[in-house]
């Protein structure tokens, strides 16, 4: 495969590319901020569609610089949020808008999001560079051992001609998680969200993250990105079709955004499995490698309106000699991938999803997703509880300046899926990586309750408080009935009969409260505290904590954690 993109990326370089643009890095609190911009605005972005994430830097450049210039309409802390934006994109936004600073030594934060920042007058190169920093200590209830966070790295991003974008980003870490991250550590033998990793002193971790890419657009309309990095496709809190959860992925990128459709192919290469043991991952082995390609038809209808339809597919086949191919036959960016899965003989993982988006009333926004893998409806109506019936669905509803209370924002969200959803034959097939969910963090064959409240009484002091409430139905040592997305359907209980949350029933309560402080741009200091219940038919599987920590962060999303 990685043949296959350098052959590509040389191919496409012989056609004349055009001003491009990096991405905003996935991160939940300034992503709500720029979609509260969307609804309060009352009509649908032309910039990007917000399904697909991440942005670009350009379009919430743009879509920032496109907002009232009379900024008096707006509350202190939404002209606080757009100036952050305008000032973390500036090279994209309007000069009136942003401002030069004289900067440390005449050197150091020219611009106030940059630590450094070049660009000279012919515009032939440029970068910015800013350390990462995320430190953090607490502690829980039930446990005797204290919880840190150490991180350590740098973010570069640049471009080069006015024409090629370059991001890149890597973090040393070092980390002792809640217990209940720990026991999931020692269960799948991975850290949630990230590769290959090792012991740390007692109890904890180490682990190295680097991600980057580089962007160009070959046309007007048509941008491609190459490079290693995370995805996360739909509006809602969580997503059941592709979410940030598992580690980041050699990912081709294809963007055609024009009139009001967006067209996006995603090829990736993820890992069928990651061998560990209690103590880390095992150096020396060659991880199995499988492919995930995914399309997705987006389009703006009206103002307010958005609908999109996807296709995705996960495959992997190994010769005799263990090497895993791509199959050639996915490159084709505008076909129906179920008709190339049965020519292959139905060997690989299918499914196919709708969204939709509807801002209204400048105030609300309902979203939801539908994913289905095999669907009999004569089942589906007879109500039989057949195993073949795979869906998910979500359906979520945003309100902004809820009751008239500026910055009082309020998100209710349900998220459901069906046992055996995004399992398969084998792990070649199966819809996760590193043996992480690439969708849902709990997998499948579960109901789940979202409520966030989000309050910024100061521009620059931010309250999130969450309520999760979650019921599944777990697997035991050699049973299964559908959680295990890494189990072999063939492996299944019953054929008819099944329901959402079948085997050992179990509920998982998880309250969060985080109140954050902007001390500088990009430099936040986060009280953290979190109750998390898990009750279960089985005691092994109950467990209760109170858990709480300060953390200082430095150009770097908060670590979530949240299953």
């Amino acid at each position: 495969m990685r043949k296959l993109f350098c052959a590509c990326l040389c191919s496409l370089f012989w056609v004349t590319a055009r001003s491009q643009s990096t991405n905003i890095p996935l991160n939940k609190d300034t992503y709500h901020w720029i979609d509260r911009f969307e609804i309060k605005k009352g009509t649908l972005n032309e910039e990007f569609q917000s399904e697909i994430k991440p942005y670009t830097r350009k379009a919430i450049g743009r879509f920032t610089d496109s907002l009232a210039i009379d900024e008096s309409s707006y509350s202190l802390q939404d002209r606080a949020n757009l100036r952050y934006l305008l000032e973390d994109n500036w090279e994209w936004a309007s000069d009136a808008r942003t401002k030069n600073l004289r900067g440390v030594w005449n050197a150091l934060y020219k611009k106030r999001s940059d630590f450094f920042q070049y660009q000279d007058q012919q515009k032939i190169f440029q970068v910015h560079v800013n350390p990462v920093l995320y430190l953090s200590y607490g502690g829980e209830s039930d446990r005797n051992l204290s919880t840190y966070t150490n991180t350590r790295g740098i973010q570069i991003r640049g471009m080069i001609d006015n024409k090629v974008g370059f991001y890149t980003f890597l973090g040393e870490n070092q980390a002792r998680f809640p217990g209940y991250v720990r026991d999931y550590i020692l269960d799948k033998s991975v850290v949630p969200g990230e590769g290959f990793w090792k012991n740390f002193g007692t109890q904890g971790n180490d682990f190295f993250t680097a991600t980057g890419y580089i962007s160009f657009n070959v046309t007007k309309h048509i941008n491609f990105q190459l490079g290693h990095d995370r995805q996360y496709w739909g509006n809602g809190y969580r997503s059941m079709v592709l979410s940030d959860f598992s580690p980041p992925s050699l990912f081709l990128k294809i963007n055609t955004h024009i009139w009001k459709l967006n067209y996006t192919n995603l090829f990736t290469q993820v890992f069928a499995d990651a061998f560990g043991r209690r103590g880390a991952s095992i150096s020396g082995t060659k991880f199995p490698k499988k492919y995930m390609v995914a399309h997705r038809l987006g389009m703006n209808i009206g103002k307010h309106v958005n609908l999109g339809i996807y296709e995705q597919v996960v495959f992997g086949r190994e010769d005799l000699q263990g090497n895993n191919h791509f199959s050639l036959t996915y490159l084709n960016p505008i076909i129906f991938y179920r008709s190339v899965e049965q020519q292959n003989g139905s060997t690989d993982n299918s499914f196919l999803g709708i969204d939709a988006k509807w801002n209204f009333l400048n105030q609300f926004s309902l979203y939801g997703q539908w994913i289905f893998d095999e669907l009999i409806i004569k089942e589906f109506i007879n109500r039989t509880g057949w195993w073949g019936n795979k869906f998910g669905y979500q359906l979520g509803l945003k309100y902004i300046d809820a009751f008239r209370i500026n910055n009082l924002d309020l998100q209710l969200e349900f998220n459901s899926a069906r046992p055996y959803t995004y399992s398969h034959r084998s792990i070649y097939s199966s819809y996760d990586n590193y043996r992480q969910p690439l969708a849902h963090p709990l997998g499948a064959n579960f109901k789940e309750f979202i409520s966030i409240v989000r309050y910024q009484p100061l521009p620059k002091l931010s309250i999130y408080g969450k309520i999760i409430r979650t019921t599944y139905g777990l697997d035991t040592l050699g049973v299964n009935f559908g959680n295990d997305i890494l189990k072999n359907y063939d492996t299944r209980e019953q054929d008819f009969g099944n329901f959402t949350g079948q085997g050992v029933s179990t509920q998982l309560t998880f309250l969060d409260l985080v109140a954050t402080y902007q001390l500088y741009h990009n430099l936040f200091i986060d009280l953290n505290t979190v109750y998390r219940k898990q009750t279960s038919e089985l005691a092994r599987f109950e467990n209760e904590s109170f858990i709480y920590s300060l953390a200082l962060r430095w150009n770097i999303a908060r670590r979530l954690q949240e299953f």
